[in-house]
């Protein structure tokens, strides 16, 4: 699998990275066969949360082991410097590791929360001095707001950015889903970029959920296969696979065969979808 640099991080990172949201409701033994696909693709960024159910339990026990073989990225959606540090500590416990490749500040959507985490003691303060100690290597922020990203990374030198890019929402482009300013701004500050929700397709409504994804996803290869290249070829560094494992093989199969679209399949791939409503911030 192709291999993209994360930015100023210097991490050749594989274009999918393995999403922990998706062992968060799994056994352990559901949870290592995950794990093992993931490693015999070549698969070699974890991003995890401890919102995501039992997922740091679930890593833990591969992690003790192996955890110098990947890049591991992990979340707190504290906003104060006390609880943010609480929640590094119950993570690194939890993963069974001594530190973080990556700690990111997690579903920040508005600008009001974002100046309480980079202000005073805001959780910003929990990151830069676990930094200086070692705990962790570089600091990234995530969220569904690509407009409160650009502006973060003009508060602080962010190593990283999370937030979605897919190409529903790109057929309907609006200034709360406008990925491209951040893109734009990323690139320039050398800022690596995780692209999350790559294969959504809309929200479930009224209709049966037959993922367990909290939108409804693509599902069969072509679309996958179209979808995932688009978002690559916006220059996405990686990927997070999709929270429902039954999705993992074709998205890994996508990648795999990953060739930049033209232009000219980029809008084809844009038409084909605007007839969904794309998807929004999560309740």
């Amino acid at each position: 699998m192709e291999k993209r640099r994360l930015g100023k991080t210097g991490h050749m990172s594989s274009l999918l990275a393995f999403g922990g949201a998706a062992v968060g409701r799994v056994t352990q033994r559901e949870a290592d066969r995950a794990i093992g696909l993931a490693r015999e693709h070549g698969i070699n960024h974890i991003d995890v949360a401890p919102s995501y159910g039992d997922a740091e339990l679930r890593l833990g026990p591969w992690l003790k082991r192996h955890s110098k073989e990947v890049f591991l990225g992990c979340k707190t959606t504290a906003r104060d410097k006390a609880g943010a540090w609480e929640s590094m500590k119950r993570s690194l416990e939890r993963l069974k590791v001594d530190r973080f490749d990556l700690f990111q500040f997690h579903g920040v959507d508005d600008l009001e929360t974002l100046h309480v985490i980079v202000g005073p003691g805001g959780a910003l303060e929990s990151g830069l001095e676990p930094k200086q100690q070692g705990l962790l290597r570089f600091i990234g922020i995530t969220g569904h707001r690509p407009y409160t990203h650009v502006e973060a990374l003009n508060l602080f030198d962010f190593d990283t950015v999370l937030f979605p890019l897919s190409r529903v929402h790109a057929a309907h482009s609006n200034d709360f889903n406008n990925f491209r300013p951040l893109l734009a701004a990323a690139h320039k500050k050398d800022v690596g970029t995780i692209c999350i929700k790559a294969i959504s397709k809309r929200p479930w409504g009224g209709t049966v959920r037959t993922h367990t994804t909290w939108y409804e996803p693509f599902d069969t290869q072509a679309e996958i296969d179209q979808s995932l290249w688009y978002t690559l070829s916006q220059g996405a560094t990686t990927c997070p696979m999709p929270s429902d494992l039954e999705l993992w093989p074709m998205v890994i199969d996508a990648a795999e065969r990953f060739k930049p679209m033209t232009p000219d399949k980029q809008e084809s791939a844009l038409r084909e979808v605007s007839r969904y409503r794309p998807i929004s911030v999560p309740s």
